[in-house]
Parts: C-alpha cells; sequence; structure tokens
C-alpha cells in the first residue's frame, strides 16, 4: 500500500508563512490548490488582503502585502519527497532535481520549486540514508 506524499510543518524564509507576498489573491489561491494540492480555509479582507491555504493541516498564507516575493518563500518538510517530486512533474509542475543537504548533522532529501509569482519553496524530508564513514 503506497501512502500518499504529505506536507507536514511549512517554515518562512522571511518572518511569517501566512504572510507571504503575492499580488493577486485569486491567483495565487487557484495556482497553489492546483499545483499543490492546498485548499482554501480562510479569506480575510482587512486590514490585509490574506488567504489561507492548507494540506494536510500545514499552512501557508498570501497576503497583498507590498513585499518582494522574490525574496520570500517557505521551508516544507514533507514525507515521501520522491511521491511529491513524482506528484508535482505529472501535474505540469517545474520542479529542481532531488539533491541531498546537511543541516546540523542531519541529511535531508531537497528539490526547489519556484512558483509564478516569484515566490521559492524548499521541500526536504530526513534521509534515512547513512552518511559515509571516514577512516
Amino acid at each position: 500500500m503506497t501512502s500518499k506524499p504529505t506536507f507536514n510543518a511549512a517554515f518562512p524564509y522571511q518572518e511569517d508563512v501566512l504572510a507571504l507576498p503575492v499580488t493577486d489573491l485569486s491567483c495565487a489561491s487557484d495556482w497553489y490548490c492546483k499545483h499543490f494540492g492546498m485548499e482554501e480555509v480562510q479569506r480575510i479582507a482587512s486590514p490585509v488582503p490574506t488567504v489561507v491555504l492548507q494540506r494536510d493541516g500545514t499552512r501557508l498564507g498570501f497576503s497583498v502585502n507590498g513585499g518582494d516575493a522574490s525574496q520570500d518563500g517557505a521551508a516544507i518538510l514533507v514525507t515521501d519527497i520522491r511521491g511529491l517530486k513524482r506528484e508535482f512533474d505529472s501535474g505540469g509542475l517545474k520542479t529542481g532535481d532531488i539533491r541531498t543537504d546537511e543541516r546540523d548533522g542531519t541529511t535531508f532529501l531537497v528539490f526547489f520549486v519556484v512558483a509564478p509569482d516569484g515566490l521559492c519553496y524548499y521541500f526536504h524530508e530526513p534521509s534515512n540514508e547513512e552518511k559515509p564513514t571516514t577512516i
């Protein structure tokens, strides 16, 4: 039995994963629902127009707040990163290649997606692969 890849947590590059900068809330909602498999759960008109989306209980928010999308995004912790990449690729989403990163002694499998709005996403999952030992 194969389980569906899941989003487990999201961490902002800048200040707030619930206020990622966009210029059009409806376009953002439509794109992320279609390509990231998210669903819209909240829309706020003021003080700053914002839409909140979620997948597997992990939320991302998009705001018309004047921020520079090319300088922002989120790191999204996932399960089954290879399955997620296949899901995204089969849906026509352009993704980066899977690579291995190491942070704080932990190895991660990762890939990137840059959305049309300029926001960058770092999808990552702890790797079960053994690190090579040196003698």
